[in-house]
Protein backbone atom coordinates (compact mmCIF):
# COMPACT_ATOMS: atom_id res chain seq x y z
CA UNK A 1 0.00 0.00 0.00
CA UNK A 2 1.14 3.40 -0.83
CA UNK A 3 1.63 6.09 1.99
CA UNK A 4 2.39 9.50 1.98
CA UNK A 5 4.15 11.25 5.24
CA UNK A 6 2.24 14.24 7.57
CA UNK A 7 4.79 16.19 6.31
CA UNK A 8 4.57 15.44 2.49
CA UNK A 9 0.96 15.90 2.70
CA UNK A 10 1.38 19.30 4.72
CA UNK A 11 3.76 20.52 1.65
CA UNK A 12 1.33 19.07 -0.93
CA UNK A 13 -2.03 19.64 0.84
CA UNK A 14 -2.92 21.74 -2.60
CA UNK A 15 -2.19 19.71 -5.16
CA UNK A 16 -3.45 16.55 -3.99
CA UNK A 17 -6.71 14.87 -3.91
CA UNK A 18 -7.96 14.58 -0.74
CA UNK A 19 -10.22 11.88 0.18
CA UNK A 20 -11.60 12.21 3.87
CA UNK A 21 -13.17 9.39 5.21
CA UNK A 22 -13.76 10.43 8.52
CA UNK A 23 -17.29 10.88 10.02
CA UNK A 24 -19.14 14.21 9.69
CA UNK A 25 -19.29 14.96 13.25
CA UNK A 26 -14.84 14.29 12.74
CA UNK A 27 -15.19 16.33 9.50
CA UNK A 28 -17.04 19.41 11.47
CA UNK A 29 -14.23 20.15 13.85
CA UNK A 30 -11.44 19.87 11.30
CA UNK A 31 -12.12 20.54 7.54
CA UNK A 32 -9.31 19.90 5.18
CA UNK A 33 -11.29 20.51 2.40
CA UNK A 34 -11.29 17.36 -0.94
CA UNK A 35 -14.09 15.12 -1.04
CA UNK A 36 -16.25 13.31 2.08
CA UNK A 37 -17.11 9.93 1.96
CA UNK A 38 -17.29 8.64 5.22
CA UNK A 39 -15.69 4.76 5.85
CA UNK A 40 -18.89 3.75 6.37
CA UNK A 41 -20.62 5.03 3.03
CA UNK A 42 -17.53 4.11 1.03
CA UNK A 43 -18.51 0.73 -1.11
CA UNK A 44 -21.81 2.30 -1.95
CA UNK A 45 -20.40 5.44 -3.23
CA UNK A 46 -17.11 4.27 -4.66
CA UNK A 47 -18.54 4.50 -8.05
CA UNK A 48 -18.61 8.45 -7.42
CA UNK A 49 -14.17 8.03 -7.53
CA UNK A 50 -12.31 8.54 -10.75
CA UNK A 51 -10.39 5.41 -11.53
CA UNK A 52 -7.59 8.05 -13.07
CA UNK A 53 -7.00 10.13 -9.82
CA UNK A 54 -4.56 9.22 -7.32
CA UNK A 55 -6.51 9.55 -4.25
CA UNK A 56 -4.92 10.62 -0.37
CA UNK A 57 -7.03 9.23 1.73
CA UNK A 58 -6.48 10.42 5.32
CA UNK A 59 -8.60 9.59 8.72
CA UNK A 60 -7.81 11.02 12.31
CA UNK A 61 -5.17 8.38 13.26
CA UNK A 62 -4.31 6.99 9.64
CA UNK A 63 -6.39 3.45 11.20
CA UNK A 64 -9.45 3.39 9.24
CA UNK A 65 -7.61 5.16 5.98
CA UNK A 66 -5.09 2.00 5.71
CA UNK A 67 -8.77 -0.03 5.77
CA UNK A 68 -10.07 2.47 2.71
CA UNK A 69 -7.08 2.54 0.90
CA UNK A 70 -6.94 -1.33 0.64
CA UNK A 71 -10.80 -1.55 -0.31
CA UNK A 72 -10.03 1.18 -2.81
CA UNK A 73 -6.77 -0.80 -3.96
CA UNK A 74 -9.32 -3.89 -4.51
CA UNK A 75 -11.94 -2.40 -6.56
CA UNK A 76 -8.88 -0.83 -9.22
CA UNK A 77 -8.78 2.64 -7.39
CA UNK A 78 -5.34 4.23 -6.97
CA UNK A 79 -5.32 5.27 -3.07
CA UNK A 80 -2.15 5.98 -0.86
CA UNK A 81 -2.57 6.58 2.87
CA UNK A 82 -1.69 9.47 5.26
CA UNK A 83 0.32 7.96 7.64
CA UNK A 84 -0.69 8.93 11.29
CA UNK A 85 -3.72 11.08 9.43
CA UNK A 86 -4.79 14.32 11.26
CA UNK A 87 -3.53 13.48 14.40
CA UNK A 88 0.28 13.49 12.54
CA UNK A 89 -0.82 16.81 10.45
CA UNK A 90 -1.87 18.47 13.21
CA UNK A 91 1.02 17.79 15.33
CA UNK A 92 3.52 19.03 12.42
CA UNK A 93 4.96 22.53 13.74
Amino acid sequence: MLSISANEFKENLSALSLLDIRTPRERADFDLGGLHIPLDDLLTRIHELNTTTTYTVICYNGTQSQIACRLMTAKGLQAQNVTGGLEAYLSLP
